[in-house]
C-alpha cells in the first residue's frame, strides 16, 4: 500500500470499493479490516482513494466480496490509472464527475457554446442531447435525469461556492425552441449572483473550450475539460496554474453580476410575447418561475 496524493479518479474508485464491501458483505469497515488482518485506517484510506492498494490488496478485497477473476482483472485495469495526474474517460461515465462536484468546496467553470450543466433546465438538457445526436434516443431521458440529479449539490446547506462564466454565444445558440430558451433564461436570472457573461465581442482573447476548476478542503485542485469524445481530469500543477490564469483573464473581460443580469433580461425581453401574441410581464414571469423552482 503506497501513500500518494489522491485524485478525482482514485476517490471514485475507492468509493466503488466501499460500495462493493457494503453490497457484497455484511462487514463494516472495521470488520473488513479485522477479516483481512489489516489496520482499520488502511481500509478507510483505500475507500477514500488516499492510498494506492497493492495488487495483493485488491485480490483479497475482491475475493472477500465474492467476485471472480474476471471482475478483478476489469477493476485492476481501471485501478492502475487511478492516481495518474491526467485521467481520460468516456463522456457517458458520470460517476467521477458527479463525485468531484459533490466533494468540491469551490467550482469555477467556463462554457462557450452551451449553458453549464449545473444550471440547465430539464427541457434544455433534453433538447441539447436530442439535437446533438450522439446519445441513443432511448438513453436521453436517463442522461437528463442524471444531469438534473447532479444539480442537487447546489441545494445543499453546505453547497460549494460556484462561479459560472458563460460566453454570450451560449445565450445566442437556440436549443429546442423559444419556449425552452425562455424557461432557461429565467432559470439563469435567479443565478446571476454566481453567473458572469462574457460579451460576444470578446472571442480570441478568452479560452476557446469549456473548462472547470474544482477546489477541495483536503485534496489538490482538479481541472476538468470535455469534448463530445472524452472527459479529461487533470491534477498536474501546470494544468492548475494554467486554468487559474485563464479564469483571471475571464474575470477581467466578463460582465459583473449586475451587468450580467441586465444582459440576461435583454434576452428574456426578446421572448416576452407569449405564444398567443400577447405581451407578458417579466416580473410576473420571474415570480412564477421562482415558485416553480422551490
Amino acid at each position: 500500500m503506497t501513500t500518494i496524493a489522491s485524485t478525482a479518479y482514485s476517490r471514485d474508485l475507492g468509493d466503488e470499493l466501499r460500495r462493493l464491501r457494503e453490497t457484497s458483505t455484511s462487514f463494516t469497515g472495521r470488520a473488513m479490516a479485522a477479516h483481512l488482518g489489516w489496520d482499520p485506517s488502511k481500509v478507510s484510506n483505500i475507500e477514500h482513494g488516499k492510498v494506492r492498494a497493492t495488487e495483493v490488496d485488491l485480490v483479497q478485497w475482491v475475493a472477500t466480496c465474492g467476485k471472480n477473476l474476471e471482475y478483478l482483472e476489469e477493476f485492476r485495469d481501471r485501478y492502475q490509472h487511478a492516481f495518474d495526474a491526467y485521467c481520460v474517460q468516456l463522456p457517458d461515465n458520470l460517476r467521477t464527475l458527479a463525485m468531484t462536484e459533490a466533494m468540491a468546496h469551490t467550482i469555477t467553470s467556463y462554457e462557450v457554446m452551451v449553458l453549464p450543466g449545473l444550471l440547465q433546465t430539464p427541457e434544455y438538457a433534453r433538447a441539447l442531447l436530442r439535437e446533438g445526436g450522439i446519445e441513443a434516443p432511448e438513453d436521453v431521458d436517463a442522461f437528463v435525469e442524471a444531469r438534473v440529479g447532479r444539480q442537487s449539490v447546489l441545494q445543499r446547506v453546505y453547497r460549494p461556492e460556484c462561479l459560472f462564466y458563460v460566453h454570450e454565444l451560449a445565450l445566442q445558440t437556440l436549443v429546442g425552441d423559444t419556449r425552452v430558451m425562455k424557461e432557461q433564461y429565467l432559470r439563469l436570472l435567479f443565478r446571476t449572483h454566481t453567473l458572469r457573461i462574457v460579451p460576444s465581442k470578446v472571442r480570441s482573447s478568452v479560452p476557446q473550450s469549456k473548462l472547470t476548476l474544482y477546489e477541495f478542503d483536503k485534496a489538490r485542485p482538479v481541472v476538468f475539460s470535455e469534448t463530445d469524445m472524452a472527459q479529461v481530469f487533470a491534477q498536474d500543477d501546470l494544468a492548475v496554474k494554467r486554468a487559474r490564469r485563464m479564469f483571471e483573464r475571464l474575470d477581467a473581460v466578463a460582465l459583473d453580476p449586475e451587468q450580467s443580469r441586465s444582459k440576461l433580461a435583454e434576452y428574456v425581453s426578446g421572448l416576452r410575447e407569449d405564444f398567443h401574441g400577447r405581451p407578458t410581464d417579466l416580473a410576473q414571469e420571474q415570480l412564477q418561475h421562482g415558485q416553480r423552482l422551490r
